[in-house]
Order: structure tokens, then C-alpha cells, then sequence
């Protein structure tokens, strides 16, 4: 097995790629973001794969079953399809440290801010994760990120955790006020190699 040597850029979905639903799991409520699917082509067009890395936490809370994520996963696949755009993979975490389903009422290395999904991604797809990017709209998704060994965007178009103590790990590499200016500021790092 060679050295990772792809690079990829990972989102976290609800507020990031999509509208923020809390707890949703009806596809016919998951719509994109003004400015995703741009900014996901560009990304796209110089060699990024994707993949969505997501906390769940409503499979551990009983408010919708594992199976329904797979319809999620599949409306997001056909949104980004429409725009051109292939998602290589979509990983979630279903777990809750307070949850009311037993099975998945527990501490786990996969929910953000841990950084097992995105490990279990890289080692996966061989991506390498110092050449690739984590973009979110909360410090946990920065956290999860930083620890992984990515750079970080914090899309934070509404300001509010820009008030929140960026320190250690919970420091993005950039922040952002749309997910457009997030692909441009990956983009330039890119060619300038900072």
C-alpha cells in the first residue's frame, strides 16, 4: 500500500451543505445552500474528492431510525448529481452519549469533535489528510479537522462562533462568511502551498 496522496475536502452537512434542519431525516426537506454547488464544482474541477461528515445524533435520541440516513445520504447524492458533483463518501455518526436508544447510547471516537470519521475516511480512499481540508459551520466540525491533521474552514456567515474562544484545536485555519469564500480561500492555498 503507497503513500495517501489524494487530497479531499471534508463537510460537515446541516448548516454547512444544507439548510439546517434540526434532527431531519425526510429528504424532501434537504435542499443545498446558495453557493454549495459552486463552490463544490470549482473544488471539484482541481481534484477534490468529498465527503460529508456528520453527527447524527437523532438515530441515538430515537427520533428517526439508522436505515432512514441511507435516503439522505441518496437526496444528496441526486442534488449534487444535478449540479455535476459526485460525493465519494458520506459517513455520520449515530451515537449519543445521552441517548434513549441503548445500542447507540455510548461515547465513541466517530462524533465530531473526534476525528475517527474522517480517519476512517482517509485510511479508506487513501486520501492524505495534511493536504486536505475540513469545512464546517461549528468549532466541533474545526476541532474534528485540526485533530485529523487537515486545514479547517469555519463558515460562519451569521458571526456566532466567531464569539466563542478559538484556541488549540478549536482554531480554524480560515473562516469564512459563505461556503463560496470557503472553496476560494482552498483554492489560492492550493497554488500558494500556505
Amino acid at each position: 500500500m503507497g503513500i495517501p496522496n489524494k487530497r479531499a475536502v471534508f463537510l460537515d452537512k446541516d448548516g454547512t451543505l444544507i439548510r439546517d434542519v434540526p434532527y431531519n431525516a425526510d429528504p424532501n426537506k434537504i435542499e443545498l445552500l446558495t453557493g454549495v454547488a459552486d463552490g463544490l464544482r470549482l473544488l471539484s474541477l482541481q481534484g477534490f474528492s468529498f465527503f460529508v461528515i456528520t453527527n447524527q445524533a437523532g438515530v441515538a435520541k430515537g427520533y428517526f431510525r439508522e436505515e432512514a440516513l441511507r435516503d439522505v445520504e441518496h437526496k444528496l447524492q441526486q442534488l449534487l448529481g444535478q449540479n455535476g458533483i459526485a460525493l465519494t463518501g458520506f459517513y455520520y455518526c449515530p451515537h449519543h452519549p445521552e441517548g434513549t436508544v441503548q445500542a447507540y447510547t455510548k461515547r465513541c471516537h466517530c462524533r465530531k469533535p473526534l476525528p475517527g470519521l474522517l480517519i476512517e475516511a482517509a485510511l479508506t480512499h487513501g486520501i492524505s489528510l495534511r493536504d486536505s481540508w475540513m469545512v464546517g459551520d461549528i468549532l466541533d466540525d474545526v476541532e474534528a479537522g485540526n485533530r485529523a491533521g487537515c486545514k479547517t474552514v469555519l463558515v460562519d456567515e451569521l458571526r456566532r462562533e466567531r464569539q466563542k474562544e478559538h484556541n488549540g484545536y478549536r482554531n480554524p485555519s480560515f473562516i469564512a462568511d459563505s461556503f463560496s469564500e470557503a472553496a476560494s480561500l482552498i483554492i489560492s492555498r492550493k497554488f500558494n502551498h500556505k
